[in-house]
């Protein structure tokens, strides 16, 4: 599984480097997101929604945010 750290990324930042990293993987493989924008807490997922990407899972760690997105 690939990761990709947006700590200390405000939005829309998060998102944008998210979407960047997808485009480059295969079908099947994961990528694990931390960051620190509570706003990433929505976006992400409705990012992952709108452009047809598996939201895996999405928790908050301490003061972080991460998700698990599978490219389909």
């Amino acid at each position: 599984m690939k990761e990709l750290n947006c700590e200390r990324l405000l939005c829309p930042m998060p998102v944008i480097k998210t979407q960047n990293a997808l485009r480059s993987m295969q079908s099947g493989e994961k990528l694990k997101v931390v960051c620190t924008d509570p706003g990433t807490m929505h976006d992400i997922p409705a990012w992952c929604k709108v452009n047809g990407y598996l939201l895996v899972d999405s928790e908050q760690v301490g003061d972080k945010y991460e998700f698990v997105i599978e490219v389909k």
